[in-house]
């Protein structure tokens, strides 16, 4: 290969090697990875994928990068998998709390992505953009996974799918630990590097070398240190965002945790998730009182039960009513405890599952006498169905505690009206949606 010396390829040679090596991948690459903006080549580090790879200067004064490296972050990245179907939202968001200042990572991807789409209009043209602007992030080409949604025909949403979210939320934590890991080394060195070249070191021949493997902390498990704090007072402390970011993922445990779920009923702190895990235990397309079932329940209440039975059950007034959030039980009660009433239709193989289900209410938990579920089908193919069933809040609650001894022992047995002690003598009202976002009830 053109420029390679003892296993170091050129800056140039790396980005075509990294493009012919992930034509294959399900996650779109972009040609530029090592040369074009936000690489960070000439600082010490490039971002591929979740990975950081360390680049070389070797005498000359010519950027170089470990092949061997390379091929590693086209391997992980070819093995990810990608649901297209399968989205999250990246914004944007009105009202969403800033991160803090000190982050140490310069990729801050959404922001970059919202940035661009504002300046240029949009993702058509971005996709036109002029010749120099950013062009990818952490080698990957979001501009061919961008969706575009526009909700009652006024606001524009954007979307990626979830295994690119949480590719490149690896990718920001990675970078900010190499970087931290940078500035440690450079405060307890003895001879002073220069500060923009923080992984640089000299070989024997006098030629600067860098060492393949980055600095990658891995973080730490969560075991319940924020247990029965109250969101409302922990956000507001300073710090806050920078230990979140010291924790893996309470749920998934494989990437590193971007926030704080809670309880937007009690406001307990649940525990620290990852971005990609907080937007799947929302409720989708939720309203002040209206929910579409989609077919991610299926993952929540089927796939992955216990997991997130346990997490929800964080919250302490959940787990000691026996219950979920209203807009969880809602469609949970939707999902599994009228799987039945829902009706089926001839398909070209087999049946498929009627129209799409979706499930409201009146009233509030805090009334459980007035409070009714309504369980409907949106969308029937003959339209025949339209209401399945009327749940009253207490039958549901009810069912629910039999579901859970049954279907999570563990998570029922923690559970109970025992563990009352200390609870808010009233729990808080569900909370109108006023943001657009429609994510404030759960």
């Amino acid at each position: 290969m053109p420029g390679r010396t003892d296993g170091l390829i050129t800056l140039g040679a790396a980005d075509a090697l990294w493009v012919d090596l992930t034509a294959g991948s399900a996650v779109p690459t972009a040609f530029g990875a090592f040369t074009r903006s936000p690489a960070r080549a000439r600082v010490g580090y490039v971002l591929l994928g979740g990975r950081v790879v360390a680049t070389v200067r070797a005498s000359g004064g010519q950027w170089s990068v470990p092949e061997i490296e390379v091929r590693r972050a086209a391997s992980e990245l070819n093995a990810v998998g990608m649901d297209r179907q399968d989205l999250v939202c990246i914004g944007p968001f009105r009202g969403a709390p800033r991160r803090e200042c000190d982050e140490e990572t310069p990729l801050h991807w959404r922001r970059r992505i919202a940035g661009e789409l504002r300046e240029l209009g949009g993702p058509e043209r971005a996709a036109r953009r002029e010749v120099g602007r950013p062009y990818h992030l952490a080698g990957i080409d979001w501009r061919q996974m961008l969706v575009e949604q526009t909700r009652e025909g006024t606001q524009r949403t954007w979307w990626l799918p979830r295994a690119v979210v949480r590719l490149l939320d690896a990718a920001e934590h990675a970078e900010t630990q190499w970087v931290r890991a940078a500035r440690t080394r450079q405060a307890g060195a003895t001879v002073t590097e220069p500060p923009s070249h923080p992984r640089q070191a000299r070989d024997a021949d006098g030629r600067q070398t860098t060492s393949p493997e980055g600095p990658t902390a891995s973080p730490r498990p969560y075991n319940a240190e924020l247990e029965g704090q109250l969101y409302s007072v922990l956000s507001r402390k300073p710090g806050t965002s920078r230990r979140v970011a010291e924790w893996a993922c309470a749920v998934c445990r494989t990437v590193p945790a971007a926030v704080l779920d809670h309880c937007h009923e009690h406001d307990y702190v649940r525990a620290p998730v990852c971005q990609s895990c907080n937007t799947l235990e929302r409720p989708d397309h939720l309203y002040t009182n209206d929910i579409r079932v989609a077919n991610r329940y299926t993952r929540l209440f089927r796939t992955d039960t216990d997991d997130w039975l346990r997490h929800w059950h964080r919250c302490p007034g959940c787990r000691a009513r026996t219950t979920l959030p209203l807009p969880h039980l809602a469609a949970w009660t939707a999902h599994i405890a009228c799987r039945s009433l829902r009706p089926t239709h001839r398909a070209p193989r087999g049946r498929t599952p009627c129209g799409i289900l979706r499930v409201s209410w009146t009233g509030s938990q805090n009334a459980p006498r007035s409070c009714l579920l309504t369980v409907a089908v949106d969308c029937c193919p003959s339209g025949e169905h339209r209401v399945l069933a009327q749940v009253p809040y207490r039958e549901a609650v009810d069912r629910f505690r039999v579901w859970l001894a049954e279907t999570a022992p563990a998570v029922a047995a923690a559970a109970g009206p025992d563990r009352l002690d200390g609870l808010p003598a009233q729990s808080r009202p569900v909370i109108a949606d006023t943001s657009g976002e429609g994510l404030a009830l759960f």
